[in-house]
Formats: structure tokens, sequence, C-alpha cells
């Protein structure tokens, strides 16, 4: 009987200590891979604002993640833009020089979800660019969303109110729709607008 429970005892302690170790190890490697995760997150997402901002050197942080939500709700509440947020504002600099500014907004009206885009402004309200970040669309007709043939419709407009048309022939404020995604062009619109709302807003002027 002493046996027996001295094998528990014994099996007990060492499943404790395997676990005790994966723990640890676990902790490590998460400690280990945390950074360079983190800074490959932000180099993709400076990629992306350097493909609206082509003449930014660098991206800077100006407003906190609650200044931001806080500020977005209002705007684009005000915007009357809906299903939308606020998630990242830069300012785009040049040395010492700001250029203008990024903001990333997000759609939660998609076709298949959210729909979150990065669009460049410059201090004088110019669009200089409009990419989509990620977005789950039906590949070959919401997908063409982050396409150059539908992305490169932004630049050069004014940081205003932005409108689709069907069918072609947009002038002025207007973008050509993706035919067949109504719903995907309505929701990146959106985003657009709500990007727009908060420059406008809180950015303008500055």
């Amino acid at each position: 009987m002493s046996n027996k429970k001295s094998s528990v005892i014994k099996n007990v302690l060492s499943i404790f200590i395997i676990t005790l170790v994966a723990v640890l190890l676990l902790a490590v490697v998460n400690q280990v891979t945390r950074d360079p995760i983190a800074q490959a997150e932000i180099d993709a997402r400076n990629e992306v604002y350097r493909a609206v901002f082509a003449e930014a050197k660098d991206f800077e942080e100006i407003m906190t993640a609650e200044e931001i939500a806080s500020a977005g709700e209002k705007a684009i509440s005000e915007a009357g833009v809906p299903s939308c947020e606020i998630n990242h504002v830069m300012a785009a600099v040049d040395g010492g020089n700001k250029l203008g500014y990024v903001i990333a907004s997000t759609s939660k009206s998609g076709y298949g979800g959210d729909i979150q885009v990065a669009v460049g402004i410059t201090a004088d309200g110019k669009i200089t660019g409009f990419s989509v970040i990620k977005h789950s669309e039906t590949a070959g007709l919401g997908s063409k969303s982050a396409e150059p043939e539908f992305a490169d419709q932004f630049a050069g407009k004014a940081a205003e109110t932005i409108e689709f048309v069907k069918g072609g022939g947009a002038t002025g404020q207007q973008i050509d729709a993706i035919s067949g995604a109504t719903i995907t062009t309505t929701a990146v619109t959106n985003a657009t607008n709500a990007a727009i709302a908060f420059y406008n807003s809180c950015l303008k002027g500055e």
C-alpha cells in the first residue's frame, strides 16, 4: 500500500514539474517573440501608410487610443456614417515637417465582415491615397476593393464626402462602384468618409 501511495505521489510530482517547465518555456517564448511580432505589425502597417502617403518619410502617433475612440465616435456620429470606427491616426512627416495625416478606419458592414482602410490626407485637405488594410470580401467581387483600379480613384479628391455611382461615369467627389459588389463599395465608401469626417472634425487646420 505504501509503495502504491509513493508511486502516485511521484507521478503527481512528475506531472507538476512537467507542467511548470512547459509554462516557463511558454513564458520565455512569448517574451522572446512578443517584440518582434509587434515590430512586424508596425512595419506592415507603415508599409500600407507609405502606399497612401508616398511623400512621407515617417509616421508618428499623435493621439492615444482613448482620444481616438472618443473623438472618432463624435465625428462619425455628426457625419452620419453608420457602423464605422477610427482605428489609428498618424502624422505623415518629412524631417520636422508635418505633411498631413494617415487615418485608418473600419466599416463593420462589409459583405464578409469588417473592412479596414487607410486614407492619406494632406494638411490642406487633399486625399493622397487609399488602401484596404484587411478584408474578408468575396474573391473576384468585393476583393476588388483592394486592387489599384478601384483604390486609385480616391487620390486627388478633396477631403470631403465621397459618393459612389454604378455603371461608370464618376465625376468630382464620386467613385465608380465595384460591379456586383454594392455592399462592399458602400462599406469602403463609409469607412473612407469616416476617416474624412475625423480629419475635418479633429485635424483640419492644425
